[in-house]
């Protein structure tokens, strides 16, 4: 088997078999011959720009879909006489659903291709949110309706962050990956700014109903037009065929499963998503709390919408330094656990800054360098899991998710727990510290970048697991 030894890191060929084959020229020629087919199966530079824009207007609107509800709640909980805890439970439902598909979408874009998973879904959860007022005037309960909505958009949105990971380990370059997710991330800041702004104006000038109207109908405009330009019209229809025959991507029994989990540097992923996961939920759900609380006589307007200024450009600037370190030589792991370095190392400095007594423009300043700084996972850890396990990277990345929603709901609540008994905030920005710093140790000292989805171990032939 001819193996490539470029920059440390090994390239090897990718077969869809078990079989060895003992004549070296034959291996040569099959592996020469597949690199090729790899190599062609690659977006252009130009055609991955254009889905990179492509997806990052999708994640936009999927979160300004996401964030409808949220930002619609005291208008509902008024009209249909909600309790605070009738309101938790109807949001809450959401995280409950999103926890549930990840491994399937994930699993399903590996075999059938993650465009199409994408657009299903945004097809589904745009449908979902435009039909959400019809389902709450027509229902006798609407707290019952609203609730199971919420919950059916979490299983319909949880396939999003796998098929991305999927299809961008399946048609991007190892060295532009980098900037492809952080800039397709960056469009969940730039959804909840739109919907937060533009939303709150509907919302005053039109009613509730209007903002789960436009953002689905966008949503499934969206969905089209990716339809209709990127994938020319075909058919995205998934059938059980192509799911038992999707290819020579993720076909990796159970055994090999179990041997790819037991990789350190495959824990060392999961581990370190699921803290810095947890910490970002906290920090999302706790910081206007927070400002509301410390700094009663500020303006909302300037916590809620600064951090996620800083937080695009930041996104966006991590990635393009990524893909510049690996394009110019750099060990693509040292990157990558310098890009986690920065989002959690140095965030938690700022994060610790918290803890005393500041000002408010200093403590806007201090949460907006830790959000923005937080969004260097994207080109970290979020970007690892494609070097491990490309041939199964969509269902990987969404154990790691499962993982880093259950544990971020466990943490928010045990949060609250902390604030209502110590009475202070230090405590929480300890806490998300202590996270931090455990995900980071753990990335460091385990975190790799050469595939482990392939078994390496006989030199000579090698058994490729896919």
């Amino acid at each position: 088997m001819a193996v490539t030894q470029k920059y440390g890191k090994i390239h090897s060929p990718d077969l869809v078999c078990h079989k060895e084959i003992h004549p070296s020229d034959k291996i040569a020629a099959a592996g020469s011959y597949k690199k090729r087919a790899e190599s062609s199966a690659y977006w252009s530079r130009p055609l991955a720009r254009v889905w990179t824009v492509v997806l990052l207007l999708g994640t936009c609107l999927l979160y300004c879909a996401r964030v409808a509800m949220p930002i619609c709640a005291v208008s509902l909980a008024e009209k249909f006489s909600w309790s605070k805890k009738e309101s938790g439970m109807v949001l809450g439902s959401f995280f409950w659903g999103y926890c549930f598909t990840q491994v399937f979408g994930g699993y399903v874009s590996d075999r059938v291709g993650g465009e199409k998973v994408l657009l299903l879904s945004a097809a589904a959860w745009g449908s979902l949110t435009a039909f959400t007022p019809i389902l709450a005037h027509i229902c006798s309960q609407p707290i019952f309706s609203m609730t199971l909505s919420r919950f059916l958009m979490g299983l319909l949105q949880g396939v999003h962050y796998p098929s991305l990971a999927s299809l961008c380990s399946q048609k991007v370059v190892e060295s532009e990956r980098g900037f492809l997710m952080s800039t397709v991330s960056s469009g969940s800041y730039l959804g909840t700014l739109i919907i937060g702004g533009a939303g709150s104006i509907m919302l005053e000038l039109y009613g509730w109903e209007s903002v789960f109207y436009i953002s689905g109908i966008l949503a499934v405009l969206w969905a089209y037009c990716m339809w209709k330009c990127m994938l020319k019209g075909q058919g995205p229809i998934i059938t059980l065929e192509s799911l038992g025959s999707g290819g020579s991507q993720s076909k990796l029994s159970k055994r090999h499963w179990l041997r790819l989990l037991k990789q350190p540097a495959v824990c060392a992923v999961i581990i370190t998503h699921l803290c810095s996961a947890s910490t970002f939920f906290t920090l999302l759900s706790w910081l206007p709390t927070f400002f509301r609380d410390t700094f009663p006589d500020s303006k909302g307007w300037i916590f809620n919408v600064i951090p996620w200024l800083v937080a695009i450009p930041s996104s966006l600037f991590s990635g393009c330094l990524s893909d510049h370190l690996i394009s110019q030589g750099y060990d693509t792991t040292s990157v990558r656990k310098l890009m986690q370095f920065f989002s959690m190392g140095v965030c938690s400095v700022f994060t610790l800054l918290l803890c005393g007594q500041t000002t408010f423009p200093w403590a806007v300043a201090f949460v907006s360098s830790t959000m923005g700084l937080a969004t260097f996972s994207h080109s970290g850890v979020s970007v690892n899991v494609q070097d491990l396990a490309p041939s199964c990277a969509g269902a990987l990345f969404g154990i790691m998710n499962t993982c880093g929603a259950f544990s971020g709901v466990l943490m928010v609540y045990f949060s609250g727990y902390l604030i209502e008994t110590t009475g202070s905030w230090a405590t929480v920005f300890a806490l998300i510290t202590t996270v931090n710093l455990l995900g980071l140790c753990t990335f460091l000292a385990f975190a790799e970048a050469r595939r482990v989805d392939i078994d390496t171990s006989k030199d000579r032939h090698p058994n490729i697991h896919i």
